[in-house]
């Protein structure tokens, strides 16, 4: 799977800005897609989730009503539109591709088992 990333650039905080990702080498419409952050010296968290059966989303508490994923499977592209952007979302943000829910004590975690990763998009938010 080849995941190309795209839509990052630097904008204010209040911005918005729509991220895009193209996918090649798989059915993309039987696949889930998500998205992920890496800030300056922090690991990489989970951003969103979008599932292929049934078209369900989930998002992480931090940006929560502030982001959409959505899904166009006849353009094989993942979106994430981010809207009131903050200064603490500045970060990489990378597409995933077929994500593994699955659940960690009493948490809903995203597992990457085979590493389909985008290259990433930089995203900076001035205050």
């Amino acid at each position: 799977v080849q995941l190309q990333a795209s839509g990052g650039g630097l904008v204010q905080a209040g911005g918005t800005l729509r991220l895009s990702c193209v996918a090649s080498g798989r059915t993309f419409s039987r696949t889930n897609m998500g998205w992920f952050r890496q800030a300056p010296g922090k690991e990489r968290e989970f951003v969103s989730f979008s599932s292929w059966r049934g078209g369900s989303t989930t998002y992480a508490d931090f940006v929560k009503g502030r982001f959409t994923i959505s899904r166009d499977n006849a353009k094989n592209t993942v979106y994430l539109q981010m809207n009131s952007l903050k200064p603490e979302d500045t970060a990489v943000y990378y597409c995933a591709a077929d994500l593994r829910p699955m659940i960690v004590g009493n948490d809903l975690e995203y597992r990457n088992d085979f590493g389909y990763w985008g290259q990433g998009t930089l995203v900076t938010v001035s205050s």
